[in-house]
């Protein structure tokens, strides 16, 4: 099998390091080589951060080159927008709706912009949009975000969910496994 990659983006402390853990869990129990990068960004200020996962019969390198991601995975709006020019042609993003002000807007030097989702459908890039936000408040807490959009990735990646239901049982403290279970499921619903 060729090489696939995912890209994992977010703001810091939206949990883009669970999602690539239960990820790379799910491609290794399918016996696929995988190699997932640490995170890149100011993740300890709410900056900007990207997790890359690369699965495949081997694979070399976790890091995902423009135009080379399979899927974008984004926790919100504009940083769907942000890592969209490493999307390849054909690309899937799945995305948050959320939208967190950066720091250029919050100091009012800049405006949120209008209509991300829209604009990037436009395109012609196939998005799947939900709110996890919402979804993840559901279940128990807004934290579970994150595994929100993996099961709603779940639907879109062709492996059984009793894969995805053992990988988060590998990588979900046993206390808050029920609660991202849930979570997990809502997402999977939302598809």
């Amino acid at each position: 099998m060729e090489t696939r990659s995912i890209m994992i983006v977010g703001v810091g402390g939206q949990g883009t390091l669970l999602a690539s853990r239960i990820l790379g869990s799910v491609f290794l129990a399918q016996g696929y080589d995988v190699k997932v990068s640490e995170v890149h960004g100011m993740s300890q200020r709410g900056g900007s951060v990207v997790t890359y996962v690369k699965y495949g019969d081997k694979v070399y390198s976790p890091v995902v080159e423009k135009g080379e991601a399979d899927v974008i995975i984004s926790f919100e709006q504009l940083e769907s927008a942000r890592w969209l020019p490493y999307l390849k042609k054909g690309g899937k993003l799945v995305t948050s709706d959320q939208m967190l002000d950066p720091m250029p807007v919050i100091t009012g030097m800049a405006v949120y912009p209008e209509n991300i989702i829209g604009k990037i459908k436009d395109m012609g890039v196939e998005v799947t949009s939900v709110d996890a936000l919402d979804l993840a408040e559901q279940a128990g807490t807004a934290k579970a975000a994150n595994v929100v959009l993996m099961g709603v990735v779940s639907k879109k990646l062709p492996f059984e969910e009793s894969v995805w239901q053992e990988a988060l049982e590998q990588c979900v403290p046993a206390k808050f496994l029920e609660l991202n279970k849930k979570a997990f499921e809502l997402g999977r619903e939302e598809v």
